[in-house]
């Protein structure tokens, strides 16, 4: 059973499939050559009995008085191997050559009207008839179009030399397909099964180690369709291994950010129940800055629990509402730490009144992280303007900053976690959490320009 099936094994590979079907195509291809060669072939040996038998008719018609002996008919009959031979002139028939008993004619056969798909036909009945006919062949004369020759012979030789001559084709074709279907075996062996074998053996290797970097594919230099996927699948494997590493530092990160979350959380708590002491104080001042500190810890409370909650830093679905956007701002400038006397101008340049229909707490988030990533390139010295205008059922939001801009490395990976960071010491996570909180609004943000006079985000979000 394990040889039986180690031979299914190999005829269903794709190198014996391409050896079969070569010496399948290649053996027709010679059945199809056959064809009319046999039947030509038969022509030709009728035409070369016609020739003999002429030539025996132009002996006999230069003797004195056409009168010949009867053993030279006997040895000229057999000579042409006729039964009987016979000039037809312009009017007038001619007996050369018979023998004393003229046989039944079986059939006739004219050589002067005969097309090839008449030859094919005349062949393969001769074939299929078999030997012990007697047929006659009139064929015309050549430089006498008047004239014809009617020769009878024995078609029982004709039938075995057409067999021979059959099997000397048939063993020349097997030979020619043989070596043909070889050479074309070794030639897409080398030009396809072994690249595709190749290829099919990365990707099996892949699939069981994908962080293994040995089992990379190296493309080859060729240019047609197999470099192409050589290559293709090169840069697949290369993408989707720095993908499975990013990957692993997500996890890393979430096991991490839930152990600190739960501590933080502790501490957070610790801090509202001090909040909540000083609200008892009535100091003027104190009171003008407690609502704020009291609304940044909830956030922050609630953003630990959340992370607690799904043990990974996994987005809620949006909770839309309408909110006046020009306070919210407001609210993100203090955030990040901005006041009066900063050497960073911040100009809020929201319509008031202008009402966004949004996750409020999220947008906060959205905000403050490109605000935050804003004041950190200016490096203490520049100037942060948001504007918002509505087009339809659209808000257009604008983040625009004097800073140096972002490196061409930052704008490459610009929204993957860990590789779009413009900062040495940042992770890049701020904008990916922003990308993913606008994805999950149905919106966008989008990168209008960058360079030495600054960086313009645009956030699209619709109603």
């Amino acid at each position: 059973m394990a040889i039986f099936r180690k031979i299914s094994g190999t005829f269903r590979s794709l190198s014996a499939r391409l050896l079969i079907l070569t010496l399948v195509f290649v053996m027709l291809a010679e059945v199809l050559i056959f064809v009319p060669s046999i039947a030509f072939f038969r022509l030709t040996y009728l035409v070369k009995k016609t020739d003999f038998a002429h030539l025996a008719t132009l002996s006999l018609l230069a003797s004195p008085d056409n009168m010949v002996s009867d053993e030279l008919k006997e040895e000229l009959l057999f000579r042409v191997g006729a039964r009987s031979v016979v000039f037809h002139g312009a009017n007038s028939r001619l007996l050369i050559l018979s023998e004393n008993m003229p046989p039944a004619i079986d059939a006739e056969f004219n050589l002067a009207n005969r097309n090839p798909f008449m030859l094919i036909e005349d062949a393969f009945m001769s074939l299929m008839v078999g030997p012990g006919r007697i047929i006659r062949v009139i064929t015309p004369i050549e430089n006498e179009p008047n004239s014809s020759l009617e020769v009878v012979i024995d078609e029982t030789p004709l039938i075995g030399a057409m067999y021979d001559y059959a099997s000397n084709i048939f063993w020349l074709s097997l030979i020619i397909s043989s070596l043909t279907a070889i050479l074309v075996y070794l030639s897409l062996h080398w030009l396809m099964v072994r690249p595709m074998r190749r290829l099919s053996e990365s990707m099996i290797a892949f699939r069981r180690a994908p962080e293994d970097v040995t089992s990379s594919l190296v493309p080859s230099r060729r240019q047609d369709e197999i470099g192409v996927a050589e290559r293709e699948l090169e840069i697949m494997q290369t993408r989707l291994r720095a993908a499975l590493k990013q990957k692993q530092h997500l996890v890393a990160l979430g096991t991490a950010v839930t152990k600190i979350s739960h501590d933080l959380r502790n501490i957070l708590s610790t801090s509202q129940i001090v909040s909540d002491s000083l609200s008892q104080i009535n100091d003027p001042k104190v009171q003008k800055v407690l609502p704020r500190l009291m609304t940044s810890i909830d956030r922050a409370i609630d953003l630990c629990t959340q992370t607690l909650k799904y043990g990974k830093a996994e987005e809620r679905d949006p909770k839309r509402e309408r909110f006046l956007l020009e306070p919210l701002v407001n609210e993100v400038k203090t955030s990040v730490g901005l006041g009066e006397s900063d050497g960073i101008e911040w100009k809020n340049k929201i319509p008031s009144g202008l009402m966004l229909n949004a996750d409020r707490d999220q947008f906060y988030r959205i905000l403050l992280n490109l605000c935050r990533n804003s004041v950190q390139s200016m490096e203490g010295a520049g100037l942060i303007e948001i504007q918002a205008l509505r087009i339809s059922a659209r808000t257009l939001i604008r983040i625009c900053d004097s800073g140096p801009g972002l490196p061409p490395k930052a704008k490459d990976h610009l929204f993957e976690p860990f590789s779009g960071s413009a900062r040495a010491e940042g992770t890049g996570l701020g904008l990916s959490i922003v990308r993913e909180l606008m994805t999950a609004h149905g919106g966008e943000i989008i990168l209008e320009r960058t360079g030495a006079s600054g960086t313009v985000f645009c956030l699209e979000i619709p109603d």
